[in-house]
């Protein structure tokens, strides 16, 4: 059964008085901004972004090296954009899920695998050791089928697979799929038992910044990086400004953690795209709603297709509820994050997955930029005669991710050899972008495809021919 693809005037209505602010932020416990910065200083290690990247680049680093002096410096507030956005799933993955990790490093998969593990373990015991309170909570994943071509022998064998590296993996007919979620659109699923979980993201972030502050970190917010200076000193400076006024630091060591946002380095425009997309969150459900769903256990949920719903319950009984609608933008803008066509779409195709649920409102609605590239997860890289180190394009998965992007930009800053570094997914790069108008007309071609080819089961010639150039468009 297809989703809608346009909204009625009842669901316009649904969402019209929804709350624009991101429901996990909207919480009382955000801690006050730390004071911005001006004038001029000298660190160890600069950090830009007060996202997840950052604030684990900079854990990290003072775990290591607890007498390193590091400074983190973020132009808004800790876990504002994308960190405090998210739907609040964490995954091991490190590669954007199994299927793009084989299809691009299948000769490293096994590795790459442990790797997401090894990393995922190492975030749970951050969280236990600095006491986050941030309702983690280790859960299946069940992905739902709804059309037919969903179930054909590639979910047999992508299941078998899966379970052979280490994630337990099943088909599940339409019957056992509804006696834990019980949709009419359900005809079987995939559940995924292995390193998946659940988290309350604004507050993963804020207790990352809370560690980072225990250990001597020091974090500028509302302190904007606006470029590099050529003083001809040793280091590298940055310029940056805020209401306090403008500042300069020099650090021999500079991490770029800006993701979607505009880098500091020109050369990278070119490889990631900012590409919106939108979430709803309901009302607290009664007790008879919830039975009605079914849904008695903390599962993750999303729906099959190249355009997908990601869904979870949260610890107060609402259901979240967004992906499908992603949308390319050429630039970070706040005015993309409000879409009103995107949230009445979201809540018509909510009411087809969940009907019983149709009298339930809409109390939260937000957009965000994910950093998309053309391999759809991570890359790195340094510049500035390894100076500076960058990581971006975790496609929407850098929850768990940016951990591991953090200890790569580490490594490459220190120079060291790891078996990290040492992977073809870590000294390669992502094909670039073309320049506009070329990029819009492919974005909107590819978009186009992905929806026919969501009706249909069958790739077009314009998408094969990118997954043979090792380029794409993922929502």
């Amino acid at each position: 059964m297809p989703f809608a693809r346009t909204p009625s005037a009842a669901s316009y209505a649904a969402v019209a008085d929804a709350s624009p602010v991101p429901f996990w932020v909207d919480d009382p416990r955000r801690p006050e901004p730390t004071p911005a910065f001006a004038g001029r200083r000298d660190t160890d290690l600069l950090v830009i972004g007060g996202g997840f990247s950052g604030l684990w680049t900079a854990l990290l680093a003072k775990e290591a090296e607890p007498l390193r002096d590091v400074v983190v410096v973020e132009g808004a507030r800790v876990g504002w954009a994308a960190s405090g956005r998210n739907g609040g799933f964490c995954e091991a993955s490190i590669t954007h899920g199994l299927d793009n990790g084989l299809a691009r490093w299948p000769d490293e998969i096994d590795t790459l695998v442990r790797l997401g593990d090894e990393n995922f373990d190492g975030l749970i015991r951050s969280i236990e050791r600095y006491g986050i309170d941030c309702s983690f909570e280790r859960v299946d994943v069940i992905s739902i089928a709804h059309a037919d071509h969903h179930l054909g022998p590639e979910l047999y064998e992508y299941a078998a697979l899966a379970t052979r590296l280490g994630e337990p993996t099943a088909v599940l007919d339409a019957e056992a799929t509804r006696a834990r979620v019980n949709s009419p659109m359900a005809l079987g699923s995939l559940v995924m038992s292995g390193h998946n979980s659940i988290v309350n993201p604004a507050r993963l972030a804020w207790g990352l910044r809370d560690a980072c502050l225990s250990l001597g970190v020091r974090l500028y917010e509302n302190t904007r990086a606006t470029g590099f200076a050529d003083t001809g000193a040793p280091g590298v400076t940055v310029r940056t400004e805020s209401e306090a006024g403008e500042g300069a630091i020099t650090a021999p060591r500079v991490a770029l953690a800006t993701n979607a946002f505009p880098p500091l380095l020109r050369r990278l425009k070119h490889y990631v795209v900012p590409v919106y997309d939108y979430v709803l969150m309901t009302e607290p459900l009664s007790d008879e709603q919830w039975a009605s769903v079914g849904w008695a256990g903390r599962e993750g949920v999303s729906t099959m297709g190249n355009q997908f719903h990601y869904t979870r319950r949260t610890d107060d009984g609402r259901i979240l509820f967004g992906g499908y609608d992603a949308i390319a933008q050429k630039s970070v803008d706040h005015r993309h994050d409000q879409r009103v066509e995107s949230f009445a779409l979201l809540a018509e195709q909510f009411r087809q997955l969940f009907p019983q649920l149709s009298d339930v409102g809409f109390s939260h609605r937000w957009g965000g930029a994910i950093d998309t590239c053309s391999r759809f997860s991570a890359f790195f890289g340094t510049a500035r005669d390894g100076q500076v180190a960058y990581s971006a394009g975790f496609t929407g998965l850098g929850v768990g991710a940016t951990r591991f992007g953090a200890a790569v930009m580490l490594d490459l800053l220190d120079g060291r050899r790891t078996e990290r570094t040492m992977t073809e997914m870590v000294s390669s790069m992502p094909l670039p972008f073309p320049p506009d108008p070329v990029r819009s007309i492919g974005i909107n071609l590819t978009t186009r495809s992905l929806a026919a080819a969501d009706a249909s089961g069958r790739r077009n010639l314009w998408l094969r021919t990118l997954d043979r150039l090792g380029m794409g468009f993922d929502s």
